[in-house]
């Protein structure tokens, strides 16, 4: 696989047909939370939303009077490659993916972590006594430049061909279309949108199962890489993140979607332009899949002050779940809110 240096190209960003303003959530890396506060760890597509979360959820709590509760803090999948989660905790390499999260999350207490944000649902390998708790719908698609080559659509089979490099020019696909090389990028590996998306594309399992034209960028759901900028790109993207980028205005250097935008599957387009949000026949299809929070269940189902603070935040009535609280934020930042199902405990 050719790689090729992702770097943010803030000149280009600027220049995006769609015109984002910036802006950029109040809380990353959080300054040291003290030892009984709620911190979390884990996926990149939630990231920017937790730390919406951590910043609204603190002040509510400082808005009643509420001194005592412990706070709500997350952890970004980049940055230093060791992190000293909270005060009194181990310190740890940085969890960059869904995985490397869950992983943080069995191997340590709540000392040092007490939650982490996933892209995936259970699979073969966690624990059982690792619980996944529905928060919201994502999907995920292939994104190209507007202005571009690539068609409005693809199938699910066009797709898998030109990640294996079968089909290497537009006119294979139509012969109404350029006659130029079309360019496959994914993500780095391990990055939780390019597993989403081959897993749904059904080449997950396979080693990486991608062809030798297929470029790499390191950063995923962004569109400031050169690469990205060629006519003939053809990237995964998170349908939320870039709802959210789009129509939320959430971005931040080089977390912006510059000439990118999402592209229908099988004739189901991937956003709905007309909601700004994604289009809900494609979230419930293959490439849809829901979002969640882990928790140990031992501290889930104990009856003590830490358990009672986390189903506070992550439970069925919990703060995120709530119309007028954390779901405000799931609906700006482009996810979709699960309804009575938020909440609802998962587990292998």
């Amino acid at each position: 696989m050719l790689r090729l240096a992702a770097r943010a190209a803030s000149a280009l960003a600027l220049a995006s047909a769609l015109a984002l303003a910036v802006t950029t959530p109040a809380l990353a890396d959080p300054p040291q939370p003290a030892a009984t506060d709620i911190v979390g760890v884990g996926t990149d597509v939630t990231e920017q939303l937790f730390n919406q979360f951590s910043t609204d959820y603190n002040a509510s709590l400082a808005a009643a009077g509420n001194t005592s509760s412990p706070r709500l803090y997350s952890w970004d999948s980049t940055g230093s490659a060791s992190i000293t989660t909270k005060a009194g905790a181990t310190t740890i390499a940085r969890p960059f993916n869904s995985s490397a999260g869950i992983t943080a999350l069995a191997s340590t207490t709540s000392g040092t972590v007490d939650f982490s944000r996933s892209d995936r649902a259970p699979q073969v390998g966690d624990l059982t006594t690792t619980l996944f708790l529905v928060m919201a719908r994502d999907a995920v698609s292939w994104a190209a430049p507007t202005g571009g080559n690539a068609p409005a659509g693809l199938t699910n089979s066009q797709l898998s061909n030109i990640y294996a490099c079968n089909i290497t020019n537009w006119r294979q696909i139509d012969p109404a279309l350029p006659d130029a090389t079309v360019r496959p990028v994914l993500p780095a590996r391990g990055t939780d949108t390019r597993q989403s998306f081959l897993r749904a594309l059904g080449s997950w399992g396979l080693p990486d199962a991608v062809g030798p034209c297929v470029l790499e960028v390191d950063r995923p759901n962004q569109g400031t890489d050169p690469i990205l900028h060629d006519p003939n790109a053809v990237v995964p993207y998170s349908v939320g993140h870039y709802v959210g980028q789009a129509f939320g205005g959430h971005t931040r250097p080089g977390d912006e979607p510059g000439l990118l935008v999402p592209r229908a599957i099988g004739g189901i387009p991937a956003v709905d332009l007309v909601g700004h949000r994604i289009n809900p026949p494609f979230a419930t299809g293959t490439f849809g899949h829901i979002l969640y929070n882990t928790v140990r269940s031992s501290d889930w189902y104990d009856a003590n002050a830490h358990a009672n603070a986390l189903r506070a935040v992550f439970g069925p009535t919990g703060w995120i779940c709530r119309a007028n609280d954390g779901m405000s934020a799931v609906r700006s930042y482009g996810f979709l809110p699960m309804g009575p199902a938020c909440g609802a405990v998962v587990h292998f």
